[in-house]
């Protein structure tokens, strides 16, 4: 079902399951449109020309598109013939902490190996070969929708975390021909380019090391705070000034004011409530069996720093959420908890300006330590449409654990997180975490366009897509999530 849409300028949260009924005019095109690609996009010119226009980093942080070569003579001759691949040799970069591979037409698939490996900044020290993930379309928005049709929509691997790296080569192999079948080599897709990810500091954190202190309210427009301040006490101050607040952009304003009954404006954390709490805040009537979940506490946008002017300024909804799909990020476990944040960062920018989708992809995050985080902007408590699970987006969300889970269990903290998460969220909706459900495909490699499928609510990405994710490991702790996830409602 097509999504409901609403301008995020100005938005005041309505009630927790009250969904959007139009959509505004916006007064700027969509981020996502190729128009309005900024130069150190994939989208923004000819390799040539793209190259040169690279912008030194910023504070947000940067992204470095570096256009493939034929490889002259492979680094290892197990990889096959010299001609048959394209990469980058050793090279210096400015420094950047995520790496992926895209290339122009999302539709094409890269049937092959990509592997990179990096320099550690500031030092001499390569790391060995990383494989990188060419999981191609499955994580992405709906055969059809507006976010796949946009025209900014590319190909693309799985993001790679490699920490603060300066140095990086590259290497793509077709897979090779097939004798028996008489198959050639599938080609390599064009356009292939390396993303270079810098996510940008932290924001600043609070005075116990914590959450950023929250930041009041935005001065009006065409007033800083400063003056805003001065005219409420126009005397000039005979004492040190006191810090002066936050001033949130507007962009920044509309993505937390869709959880302005969760937390006050600007805030980094929605605080956990208990289960009466939460069946309190949702309304329930007296006497009513709510099956809702304590809301758990969930770290903002705000919180992990997300950079409000890279994704398009609406929002998107569906009408309900009757199911969650678990996936990992497939971004590799070489993280600590406190990058978490800069992981996010960098898997936004890269879905964003590499990908071209219009906001992160998935409605949720999860960390090893079992912080969870806000994902895709619009709310919450609201049924956001996400691009996570090609063919299931609709009437869904998408829970990202953070690693790669296909040989590697799953911490037992991330696996809580999930079950606390979909307690609460799928409880606002009426969904029992242990039972079945209806979808109908939007088409994928598993079902075609317009198939019922019937599927447990607390779904594995590879249930509605032939895919390893959201990895072996993880994929086995599905059914303890859901007992405790079921659990925690009250069923």
């Amino acid at each position: 079902m097509r999504a409901l849409l609403v301008t995020s300028v100005g938005v005041t949260c309505a009630a927790a399951l009250t969904l959007p009924l139009a959509a505004p005019a916006l007064s700027a095109p969509p981020l996502h449109s190729a128009s309005a690609l900024p130069p150190e996009s994939p989208g923004a010119g000819p390799p040539s020309v793209r190259a040169a226009q690279l912008p030194a980093a910023e504070s947000a942080g940067s992204t470095q598109s570096l256009p493939l070569e034929p490889l002259a003579a492979p680094s290892d001759r197990s990889m096959g013939p010299a001609t048959a691949g394209q990469g980058l040799e050793r090279r210096t970069a400015r420094p950047f902490s995520l790496v992926g591979v895209v290339w122009d037409d999302a539709e094409a698939e890269l049937h092959g190996t990509v592997q990179v490996r990096t320099r550690a900044a500031g030092s001499a020290s390569w790391s060995d070969w990383q494989d990188v993930e060419t999981h191609n379309a499955e994580h992405a928005a709906d055969l059809g929708s507006d976010e796949r049709t946009s025209g900014a929509v590319r190909g693309a691997t799985a993001p790679l975390w490699v920490g603060a790296s300066d140095g990086v080569e590259v290497r793509v192999q077709p897979e090779p021909a097939d004798p028996q079948n008489r198959s050639d080599a599938a080609p390599l897709p064009d356009g292939l380019r390396l993303e270079l990810v810098d996510p940008g500091p932290d924001p600043a954190p609070g005075p116990a090391g914590e959450a950023a202190p929250e930041p009041a309210r935005a001065a009006p427009v065409g007033r800083t705070a400063t003056t805003a301040a001065f005219a409420l006490n126009p005397s000039p101050p005979t004492t040190t000034p006191a810090v002066v607040p936050e001033v949130l952009t507007a962009e920044a304003e509309a993505a937390s004011a869709v959880n302005a009954e969760l937390a006050p404006l600007g805030a980094s954390v929605i605080p956990a409530l208990t289960k009466a709490q939460t069946e309190e805040a949702a309304n329930v009537a007296p006497g009513a069996k709510p099956y809702i979940g304590p809301r758990p506490g969930i770290i903002t946008r705000k919180g992990w720093g997300a950079d409000e002017k890279l994704r398009e300024r609406q929002f998107a909804y569906t009408k309900t959420v009757k199911a969650a799909f678990v996936h990992h990020s497939a971004t590799g476990n070489n993280y600590t908890c406190k990058q978490a944040p800069s992981v996010l960062r960098s898997i936004y920018r890269y879905h964003v300006k590499s990908s071209g989708w219009r906001d992160f992809g998935y409605n949720f995050a999860v960390d090893k330590c079992g912080n969870i985080y806000e994902g895709r902007a619009g709310g919450v408590t609201k049924a956001v449409l996400g691009a996570h699970t090609l063919g299931f987006n609709s009437n869904t969300m998408g829970i990202a654990v953070l690693g790669s889970y296909s040989s590697t269990n799953p911490p037992a903290a991330a696996v809580t997180a999930v079950s606390k998460l979909t307690a609460w969220k799928l409880g606002l909706f009426g969904a029992n975490p242990k039972g079945k459900v209806t979808l109908t495909s939007g088409g994928s490699n598993k079902y075609k366009a317009g198939a019922k499928v019937k599927m447990n609510v607390i779904s594995g990405h590879r249930d509605g897509f032939a895919t390893e994710c959201p990895g072996a490991r993880l994929y086995k702790k599905l059914g303890k999530a859901r007992t405790s996830s079921a659990k925690l409602q009250g069923r």
